[in-house]
């Protein structure tokens, strides 16, 4: 599903609903929207920190952000556990305490149960348990989902190839005939290598930032253009 040139892929070009019989879904940037993490790892984070080790915001940021960049792509940056630890903060509290800015992504729920008239999806994601616990629950998403397929019981991150191995162990499916959206490049790319044949990324997985367009992945503006009959 990779073009050879740098124009951008209509997303509805490349499904084929006829052919899918398994959907997969990312969470954050997908499902959810990205802002609420983006807030709560760059501001409220830093800020918490700053409070409680007695420092200036400015000094908190230059502190945290070199650690949470040599952790991006590893199983550790998307654990709760790792983080509290490092940074001597509850995370799970912080993150249950915000769960209101917490918002779901335009017309998520009709896709969800469009696809369900087939199959229920999978949810796919690198989160931490607690952290899907605490966004499920505030947006009552758990119920279109066939399972919930967690990289951290996996002990890989999504952007390893085991994770993908080891899912289809667990949960087994066709690659031909699987959709994949995520927002995710580096995992998009890891998907591809193990044989996935949908991939979709999303234009604007952060409802506050510019909107991305990789020429290697069609990217969905809104559910509504690869919205199943």
């Amino acid at each position: 599903m990779t073009p050879g040139n740098s124009t951008p892929v209509n997303p509805a070009a490349i499904i084929d609903w006829d052919q899918i019989d398994t959907v997969m879904l990312d969470m954050d940037g997908v499902l959810l929207d990205l802002r609420f993490d983006n807030w709560f790892w760059r501001e409220h984070v830093p800020a918490r920190y700053a409070v409680k080790q007695g420092v200036s915001l400015q000094r908190a940021r230059s502190r945290l952000f070199p650690k949470m960049r040599a952790m991006q792509g590893t199983l550790q940056w998307y654990c709760v556990e790792y983080w509290s630890n490092t940074l001597n903060l509850d995370i799970v509290e912080l993150k249950a305490s915000s769960a209101n800015r917490i918002t779901v992504r335009p017309l998520v729920p009709e896709f969800l149960a469009a696809c369900s008239k087939k199959r229920k999806p999978l949810l796919v994601t690198n989160a931490h348990r607690d952290t899907i616990r605490i966004k499920l629950s505030h947006t009552r998403l758990d119920d279109y989902f066939e399972n919930i397929v967690c990289a951290h019981e996996l002990d890989a991150p999504k952007e390893e190839l085991t994770f993908w191995q080891r899912m289809d162990k667990q949960y087994p499916f066709d690659p031909e005939q699987t959709l994949f959206i995520d927002d995710n490049l580096s995992v998009l790319r890891t998907a591809r290598e193990f044989g996935i044949n949908y991939l979709i990324s999303i234009h604007q997985p952060d409802s506050g930032q510019p909107g991305q367009e990789p020429a290697e992945f069609a990217a969905i503006r809104s559910f509504a253009q690869i919205m199943p009959d």
